[in-house]
């Protein structure tokens, strides 16, 4: 029961710490939503999700677990402030009664609630176990519609470490994009963000390569095998670390270990997306942040995040003898990585051609979208503006996804 408020997206203000004696969302969060806690055996809560509904009030799906088996509570509490305090009002879902069955079932935790272009209201969920599971909501009670038990499949089976999706429409591609996170959050466990698309809210899912998301999950009799899921879906980042070139100021990059569990966000204001997640840093064991990077979409229509954190940059065209030059390249293919994939440096040069540590070609004809081939490979993305976040300069950078579903980043040098 964390949470933290912010007007810009970069700074950040603390609200809320725990569930105890630090809870500003609920009064006495123990005696509140004890209904839920006792049947999970914890007195702390997982992943929630906020959801402003018809009523104009703000409905707060909480979940609880008790973290070694899926036996969780999933309910729903209502306020006139996104801050709260929030009154319980009941949970309508549960895992690990007599007779679950964990291998095809789902584990009631990692809500999120949203509205389709229609006007439709559903709840996506679900985290390792029988896979990831979505709900057709009750857009005046917050509740699910009857009759729909768990609610219809989307993917995972076998414990597979599948967790924290979250879905966002985009007017212009009018795809619906399923994020989620695969591997395990801790520093060395792998923790990925992906990301599959549909043109209904329920899917099909499908990931870059046309694989429907239904059959991502782990073979009968298997626990948390990720190489039988590594294999779906378009991978979006996971551990990395940018090595400073030559020239560069800084000599030591902050990179991340083990990015995930998302959110999405639209900006109708300024038509911006952004990508909001936690991640674990390099040299920092399991101390973890928040942390935004501005989302875009490439020609495919699939999201790209900008290698750097977001710091108030607007994305705008770049001119030929802004775009070439030394770049640190980070390759994060499409594994669960349980080590961090470290940058490469390659040249993207005046004729169009890259050389390095990879061959190949480049171009953009508009200055903000752009092509790059690198050792055979083809990746489509855009050029964009960033505050390297090691070297604490604006330079130039790009990021990309291949035909595969992986992504290519690559940040200018910062050297003169």
């Amino acid at each position: 029961m964390a949470a933290a408020k912010s007007v810009d997206l970069i700074n950040w203000e603390q609200i809320s710490w725990n569930a105890t004696d630090r809870n500003t969302l609920v009064d006495n969060a123990q005696e509140e939503m004890k209904e839920a806690l006792t049947w999970a055996k914890t007195t702390t809560f997982w992943a929630p999700d906020v959801q402003q509904l018809n009523d104009g009030r703000y409905y707060y799906y909480y979940c609880t677990c008790v973290g070694n088996a899926p036996l969780s509570a999933l309910g729903v509490a209502v306020s006139d402030s996104p801050e709260g305090p929030f009154k319980d009002l009941s949970i309508f879902l549960k895992s690990g009664a007599p007779g679950y069955d964990a291998t095809r079932l789902p584990n009631v935790v990692d809500p999120h609630t949203f509205f389709d272009h229609e006007g439709r209201l559903w709840m996506v969920y679900g985290s390792y176990s029988g896979g990831i599971f979505i709900l057709e909501m009750d857009k005046d009670t917050g509740f699910p519609l009857p009759g729909q038990a768990y609610g219809k499949k989307l993917l995972g089976k076998n414990h597979s470490r599948i967790e924290g999706p979250y879905i966002l429409y985009n007017p212009q591609t009018e795809f619906y994009y399923l994020f989620l996170s695969f591997g395990g959050l801790g520093a060395k466990d792998g923790y990925n963000i992906r990301v599959a698309r549909s043109k209904q809210p329920d899917g099909p899912y499908l990931d870059a390569l046309g694989q429907d998301m239904i059959n991502c999950g782990g073979r009968a009799g298997s626990f948390f095998l990720d190489k039988d899921i590594e294999g779906y879906g378009a991978k979006l980042m996971g551990g990395w670390q940018f090595d400073p070139l030559p020239g560069e100021t800084k000599r030591f990059s902050l990179g991340y270990r083990s990015p995930g569990h998302n959110s999405a966000y639209y900006d109708e204001e300024s038509g911006r997306y952004f990508l909001i997640f936690h991640t674990r840093f390099s040299g920092q064991g399991e101390n973890h942040a928040v942390r935004v990077h501005q989302l875009f979409f490439n020609q495919e229509g699939w999201p790209v995040a900008s290698p750097h954190r977001y710091a108030g940059e607007i994305q705008a065209a770049s001119t030929i003898s802004e775009q070439t030059g030394a770049y640190k390249v980070i390759l994060h293919l499409r594994d669960i990585n349980k080590d961090p994939h470290t940058s490469i440096a390659i040249n993207l040069n005046a004729d169009g051609s890259v050389d390095g540590a990879m061959t190949g070609t480049w171009e953009s004809a508009d200055g903000l979208q752009m092509v790059i081939t690198l050792d055979g490979t083809r990746y489509l993305g855009v050029f964009t503006q960033a505050l390297d976040s090691t070297q604490f300069q604006w330079t130039l950078c790009f990021t990309a996804q291949s035909a595969e579903g992986a992504a290519l980043w690559g940040s200018r040098t910062t050297a003169p």
